[in-house]
């Protein structure tokens, strides 16, 4: 990728996150960017394209981040590694976990079938720590990560540690 793309692709993230996808012009991201609109086109197509672009580019950063958590054989510590994941979101991160949050709102492009892999393990480890609805207990876990996602987005508290510790004794881990 260029270095133009790249702030292209800066530029987009910060107004979408900011002001909204459908808010958002392509002219004005052009001018963020310092480029021409005609580059966006080039590259990207539309505004969707470039919506698209940044939301693969979110998806690939999910990936790699649940890799450590699927791969984890032991439930407690596939556990452990989800919430301290889910924690340690970082500041510089904030703009496109924004932007994918505000999109489940606001567009059709949300994709849910890409916790299907979690969910599966999450099931398979509520199963072997014998919980009685493994399943219910993996959708409770995931709107808990719902939950504290957009509560770290919009409103940090200053105690994290302290209800990451909370959810933890929760879950006897």
């Amino acid at each position: 990728m260029t270095e133009k793309q790249e702030n292209i692709l800066k530029a987009a993230l910060k107004l979408f996150a900011q002001e909204g996808y459908a808010s958002t012009s392509t002219s004005k991201v052009a001018k963020a960017a310092g480029v021409s609109e005609g580059l966006i086109f080039r590259h990207f197509g539309n505004k969707e394209g470039l919506l698209n672009a940044i939301l693969e580019m979110a998806s690939e950063v999910m990936q790699q981040k649940m890799a450590a958590v699927v791969m984890t054989s032991n439930p407690k510590e596939m556990l452990s590694k989800l919430f301290e994941m889910l924690f340690s979101i970082e500041e510089s991160e904030y703009e496109m976990w924004k932007l994918v949050y505000a999109l489940k709102w606001q567009t059709d492009s949300y994709d849910a079938s890409k916790y299907d892999s979690l969910k599966l393990v999450l099931n398979n480890a509520f199963e072997k720590l014998g919980y009685e609805d493994p399943a219910a207990e993996t959708e409770l876990v995931l709107m808990i990560m719902d939950g504290v996602a957009t509560c770290l987005l919009l409103h940090p508290p200053s105690n994290k540690t302290d209800i990451l510790m909370a959810l933890k004794k929760k879950y006897d881990i």
